[in-house]
């Protein structure tokens, strides 16, 4: 598997939408490279179509370049944490997301309050 460095983030879908809706928490990270994965990418689709979203296709098209493939070990290793912390509610976009940040040697920026204070997070609110 690649290995990247650490100034590159594996971004969430609420870091996307808060990067896109000029959000100035998230303005150091507009020029960092971003990796997502096609989970992400769907509910970012999903994200912008479900409010009508100006500019949808120009979003579309510029994130989807961004996808990262996953590897199986990720998503089950991220299964598992999921049910470990089931009393959480996390998602499951988010703890494959975030196991595919460390796997690929990257921060895991979110503003999930669920992942504040585990290892390997950006977290911005």
């Amino acid at each position: 598997m690649k290995n990247y460095t650490m100034t590159k983030y594996l971004f969430d879908t609420y870091a996307i939408i808060e990067i896109i809706e000029g959000n100035s928490d998230y303005e150091k990270y507009v020029d960092e490279e971003i990796i997502i994965n096609d989970f992400v990418f769907a509910e970012l689709c999903y994200s912008l179509i479900k409010t009508n979203y100006s500019n949808l296709d120009l979003y579309i098209k510029k994130y989807e370049e961004f996808s990262v493939p996953l590897e199986a070990e990720t998503i089950k290793k991220a299964m598992q944490f999921r049910h470990e912390n089931k009393k959480k509610k996390l998602s499951m976009t988010d703890c494959i997301s975030y196991f595919q940040a460390k796997e690929l040697g990257i921060k895991f920026l979110t503003g999930d309050k669920e992942f504040e204070n585990l290892e390997n997070v950006e977290f911005i609110k």
